[in-house]
């Protein structure tokens, strides 16, 4: 599905209701299913969430998790641990792509039986569960932290627990500390000091309950749009001030382009304020770099240069972020460099109209995008792509005065 967006109103105001975390939703889901014992409010209805439900729930052998990359994570560990099942578990000629080796390594080290059906490194898997007894692992801090969260959460369930020894830079430690928060919510103790995590066996799981805040990637959409209107106000929920998502980092960074947030119970307000705009920007997004493709499209419809850096994550996701980054800015007309962990961008406004966002099987490709409708009519290929996270994004657009169309 092709469809159009154009908004010739530079002004925006309204009210979104955005849907649970997706971050939040998944590993929820996985301690559920681990400890049970506690309902979960608020659940993401993304098709990852979705795919994530339905593995979980799954008695067949064969479970496809699609594009889902927590999913495979997650799910890696969960079906290694789980004694007595034989699972394969495969996904998208995408997914399929997407290293795993490192994770494989690290669980085969626990003792977990895992082999390669095709390449090696990379799913289709065949797990054979077994009761881990080993506790001890050593991983590679700085290539993604859904593996080592996996552990984490995977680690709770084993009879001793687990330790994690990091080697090298530890990269987006705000979900780590995500997933140790929620552990903790539900009883399990655990400690992260310098390249060592531990994480103490669960006992019983005494809560009945778990609310997961609303999606703060989402949310990085609606601060794009605020920042690249004349005048905007607009009011998003649920959020909460002191949130576990390392894309909370939003409130901050946005102010330097001109968004204000305000919290007011479980909300927040943006709003446009009258401010110089910078020349040039610079962030280390290590921490956050799912809004490195937000960031990067505010920036050329504001006209400012930007230097974002710590994206070396970009690579392994849904496509290559940065190269696809590259390619589609330089549609609209953009001057853009890219390493394999940074991009730099000129500040310039020789924008393209009428231009066809191609978006990889990447979501974030189309919601990232979007917003560029304020400057110019743009389209996108495979529209339909934002499920994998928020579903409602089109029709939330569409109610806040963007003019949609199918070609």
């Amino acid at each position: 599905m092709i469809l159009k967006l154009d908004q010739k109103e530079p002004q925006l105001a309204g009210e979104i209701k955005i849907t649970g975390s997706k971050s939040e939703s998944n590993r929820l889901l996985l301690l559920q299913a681990l400890f049970g014992g506690f309902k979960i409010e608020n659940l993401s209805n993304s098709h990852d969430s979705q795919v994530m439900q339905k593995a979980l729930a799954s008695k067949e052998k064969t479970v496809d998790i699609h594009h889902a990359g927590t999913a495979m994570r997650f799910l890696t560990a969960y079906f290694a641990a789980f004694e007595g099942r034989e699972t394969i578990l495969t996904g998208s000629s995408r997914m399929q792509e997407r290293p795993i080796g490192l994770l494989v390594d690290a669980l085969r080290d626990l003792g977990a039986d895992i082999s390669y059906m095709n390449n090696e490194g990379y799913a289709p898997l065949l797990i054979k569960g077994k009761k881990l007894t080993k506790s001890t692992v050593s991983f590679a801090a700085n290539v993604s932290s859904q593996y080592i969260s996996a552990l984490m959460m995977v680690g709770a369930s084993l009879p001793n627990g687990i330790e994690i020894d990091l080697v090298g830079q530890i990269t987006s430690v705000p979900y780590i500390e995500m997933t140790r928060s929620l552990l903790t919510q539900l009883g399990i103790e655990s400690s992260f000091e310098g390249q060592q995590i531990n994480i103490k066996p669960a006992g019983a799981i005494n809560v009945s309950e778990m609310v997961v805040e609303s999606d703060w990637s989402s949310a990085s959409y609606y601060y794009s749009l605020v920042a690249l209107c004349d005048k905007a106000k607009l009011k998003i929920s649920s959020y909460k001030e002191n949130s576990l998502q390392g894309d909370s980092v939003l409130a901050e960074l946005y102010q330097k382009l001109g968004v204000e947030t305000t919290f007011e119970a479980n909300a927040v307000t943006l709003e446009k304020v009258e401010k110089p705009k910078p020349r040039r920007v610079e962030f280390d997004l290590a921490n956050s770099p799912d809004i490195a493709q937000t960031i990067a499209v505010t920036c050329y419809g504001l006209g400012v240069g930007c230097d974002l850096y710590g994206l070396h994550t970009l690579k392994i996701k849904e496509t290559d972020r940065l190269e696809a980054l590259k390619a589609e800015l330089t549609k609209l007309g953009a001057h853009i460099s890219v390493t394999d962990k940074s991009l730099h961008l000129e500040g310039e406004t020789n924008f393209q109209s009428d231009v066809t966002i191609k978006t990889y099987q990447d979501h974030r490709m189309a919601m990232a995008f979007a917003p560029f409708a304020l400057r110019a009519p743009i389209l996108f290929e495979d529209a339909e792509v934002v499920n994998k996270s928020y579903p409602d994004f089109w029709e939330d657009l569409h109610a806040l005065g963007f003019k949609i169309s199918e070609v």
